[in-house]
């Protein structure tokens, strides 16, 4: 006991001459990279990363991943060669003694939960929560009073915001603040121009267009080790026409009223076979011969660079069109309750135009014609998706400027 004592109070000896200091840049511990499979997922991570950049230069970034496998690290240090990794235990216990505050990044929930309690517990020093969304069922007794000891918590979207605060949730500085997966710069270049040679697109030509099942399958990607869950796959089987029905009959409109081609492409693992199924193999021959499915999956860097080539997004995504938007490029979000509040950010952003609600007949009825209306006036679209990129990047100011405060 004498001796365990004595490592106790060593250690957190260690970790308080740790702390911050006049005159030396903040180091920031980054808890993000829940998983690999989501293109949208592993945004979180680089988002955030370019955020920090901009805005805090000076500080040394070290992250703390769930999951950089599947070529994402390598990805992320081309990009960031200056940013530390702390996976192994040892390189943990560093970094915990090293930095000066832990920053949760964004994602559907507190994900990080047990990080930010084990941080509180051995360190006792500040953090904060970047761009979560929140529902009843993640806000147990435990996640509110570890949202409440943080000294900020941004929510992506104005309804978490509410709901916490009705919660019980007493952070210091609750607001709404952007999902850190706007601020992506990544790119790759070379891919993106072989993918349009490949598929014989031309830039500003096309559109893309993302397939997504009502609940994700994770049990048919086998490293997920994920059980096949019955009553999910019901509700996939159930509702998987009427949710891509619409996007069969905006594909139709644009082949037979624009020139514009369309890109079938992925945000995860699971979607590929769903965008062939439900839209490529039911469009009528004239609008095939328009459409180019990617049967492959890609990462990130890849995707926002083919992003940039097209004319916008559509699909029953999030994060694709939040990555576009986060570039300039128009996006449309058809969203369902099973996909929690985080869509309602259109909204906040000033996109109520481009977000449709398919638990809703009428708004799934409206949604081909917002289609061709975004792709006839690509001026004023771009013009639309300029004026919500600008909105988010004044926040994202806002709450880098946070971080740097409660970092120092």
């Amino acid at each position: 006991m004498l001796r365990r004592d004595f490592l106790s109070s060593t250690l957190l000896a260690a970790l308080a001459a740790g702390c911050a200091t006049p005159g030396r840049p903040p180091r920031i511990l980054l808890r993000s990279s829940w998983q690999t499979v989501n293109i949208g997922d592993i945004a979180h991570t680089p988002g955030v990363l370019a955020l920090l950049e901009q805005h805090l230069p000076a500080a040394e970034v070290t992250l703390w991943p769930g999951d950089v496998g599947n070529g994402v690290k390598d990805m992320l240090q081309r990009r960031f060669p200056a940013l530390r990794f702390a996976q192994t235990t040892a390189e943990l216990t560093e970094a915990f003694a090293r930095c000066d505050f832990l920053l949760h990044g964004s994602g559907p929930s507190l994900v990080g939960t047990d990080a930010v309690e084990r941080w509180v517990k051995t360190t006792g020093k500040p953090y904060g929560v970047f761009g979560i969304t929140v529902v009843e069922a993640s806000l147990p007794e435990r996640v509110v009073r570890l949202l409440s000891g943080a000294r900020f918590v941004y929510f992506r979207d104005s309804a978490s915001l509410a709901l916490a605060k009705a919660k019980g949730v007493t952070s210091p500085l609750m607001e709404f603040g952007p999902d850190g997966a706007f601020a992506v710069d990544l790119a790759d270049e070379a891919k993106a121009d072989a993918l349009l040679r490949r598929f014989d697109l031309q830039p500003g030509k096309f559109l893309c267009c993302l397939p997504r099942y009502r609940q994700t399958p994770y049990w048919t990607i086998p490293r997920k080790k994920a059980a096949l869950d019955p009553v999910k796959q019901a509700m996939n089987d159930r509702l998987k026409d009427h949710d891509h029905a619409p996007h069969r009959a905006a594909i139709e409109r644009l082949a037979r009223e624009t020139d514009l081609k369309v890109l079938l492409c992925p945000e995860d693992e699971t979607q590929m076979a769903l965008g062939k199924e439900m839209i490529l193999d039911r469009l009528s021959p004239p609008a095939r011969a328009r459409c180019a499915w990617k049967p492959d999956f890609w990462l990130t860097d890849e995707a926002i660079s083919v992003y940039r080539r097209s004319a916008g997004l559509f699909g029953n995504e999030m994060h694709s069109p939040i990555m576009a938007i986060g570039n300039g490029i128009p996006a449309i979000v058809c969203r369902w309750e099973t996909q929690t509040t985080k869509g309602l950010m259109w909204r906040d952003l000033g996109l109520d135009d481009w977000l449709f609600d398919f638990d809703q007949e009428t708004e799934v009825a409206r949604l081909p014609a917002a289609v061709l209306a975004m792709a006839k006036d690509p001026a004023g679209a771009r013009a639309k998706a300029a004026h919500a990129r600008a909105k988010a990047a004044e926040l994202h100011r806002g709450m880098a400027g946070q971080v740097a405060r409660a970092a120092s």
